[in-house]
């Protein structure tokens, strides 16, 4: 899936040498279907050549306002209206400086100045030169413009000082300009959500599990902040990292067992969505051993098992209506090995849920592709075997739709 097919953007590049990073940013770009245009400093010259970006995007670079090359001479003009947005990354302190203050004495900086498409800026530059206050300025007044800022990061920097001007990593920049495209269907909403499967102890060292890589619900994390909504992640354990960390817009808790993601959504009813996606463990270990149980040659250990809180039911208990509309909108999601349809619904009717999401398994289980059968009060809506983001950006347009 290429989320960027057909975008027409303009990376603009400033001095800094964080423009090395442009050069695997631009490649990015163009593997989610972008045509890459871009404009640079005379400074970012000295971080990376022209010749470089043109070899990896496959078009002519431009640095100066008075290229005779295009037809009319007014690059300033005719680079920003064929782009559906221009992305500045580097963008350095002088840079951000002149734009808040509608300076314009180069191309990039006409070029930001005389556009009609969005802008976005990636910050980078020491954590001094960020924290100054005449970059703070420069920074408010570029958002009260309605410019998009993307990071800066903490990190380690190139002079070796460790603070917050470090520009965001390629793939970071690559994710946000993906959710700036996006339509922001639950922009204002609160969302929470349970992904992964949770871990049960038998002793120190073992336990028993479900099988989940998590890949779904940290899918309808990213489209839920694509989407505008502030998202409350509550991960069992896996290996993924956060989507879009970056915005701010995304808060992580890390879970272990189902006793602890369960206290960990005792406050659904403060959001107005949940999607329970985990595959909760439904029995846990009366009595995890405090040591390691011993091999006792063929001999297995008898284990005695306890039922665990249902999460799912708990929370539709806390369910108000706001307008008539209820609150959280709880979506549920059912892994069937049979029976998908029948059970699914069944499994709607017996919790009390406006909408299903179930999947067959375990085919899908750690696969980057899903399909999945929508279920709610008014009947079924199958949704294509797709990748996991793609079907999570269609769950959260129906489900904005039903709120």
């Amino acid at each position: 899936m290429q989320s960027l097919l057909n975008k027409k953007i303009v990376l603009g590049i400033s001095g800094g040498i964080a423009a090395y990073k442009s050069a695997e940013l631009a490649r990015m770009l163009m593997q989610e279907g972008a045509s890459v245009q871009v404009v640079m400093t005379e400074a970012a010259q000295q971080f990376v050549t022209p010749v470089t970006m043109q070899a990896l995007t496959g078009n002519p670079v431009y640095t100066s306002q008075w290229d005779s090359s295009i037809t009319n001479n007014m690059a300033h003009i005719e680079l920003s209206r064929a782009a559906d947005a221009i992305l500045v990354a580097p963008a350095s302190a002088d840079l951000m400086a002149k734009l808040s203050l509608g300076l314009a004495d180069d191309l990039l900086s006409t070029l930001c100045l005389a556009r009609d498409c969005p802008l976005l800026i990636a910050p980078a530059m020491n954590k001094q030169m960020w924290e100054h206050a005449a970059t703070q300025r420069s920074a408010q007044r570029l958002l009260a413009d309605k410019v998009a800022l993307l990071g800066p990061a903490s990190g380690v920097q190139a002079c070796g000082e460790v603070g917050f001007g470090r520009m965001l990593e390629p793939a970071e920049i690559t994710e946000q300009l993906i959710a700036f495209f996006q339509k922001k269907s639950l922009a204002g909403k609160r969302v929470l959500i349970t992904a992964g499967p949770t871990f049960e102890a038998i002793d120190p060292v073992r336990g028993i599990t479900n099988h989940s890589s998590g890949k779904m619900g940290f899918a309808i994390a990213r489209a839920a902040v694509e989407a505008g909504a502030q998202v409350q992640l509550i991960a069992g354990p896996c290996g993924l990292s956060t989507p879009l960390e970056a915005t701010g817009q995304i808060n992580r808790t890390n879970v272990l067992s189902a006793k602890e993601m369960h206290a960990a959504t005792l406050n659904a009813s403060d959001y107005d969505i949940f999607f329970a996606v985990a595959a909760v463990a439904d029995w846990g270990i009366a009595k995890p051993a405090k040591e390691k149980i011993k091999r006792q040659g063929k001999q297995a250990p008898s284990l005695e098992f306890t039922a665990n809180p249902d999460i799912l039911a708990d929370v539709v208990k806390t369910v108000k209506t706001k307008g008539g509309k209820p609150y959280p909108y709880c979506v549920g999601f059912a892994a069937e090995s049979t029976d998908l349809a029948k059970h699914a619904e069944e499994k709607r009717k017996r919790k009390g849920l406006p909408m299903i999401a179930g999947n067959i398994g375990p085919d899908t289980f750690g696969s980057d592709l899903n399909q999945l059968l929508i279920i709610d009060g008014s009947g079924s809506k199958k949704i294509a075997k797709a990748e996991k983001l793609d079907l999570a950006r269609q769950l959260i347009q129906l489900v904005a739709k039903k709120i």
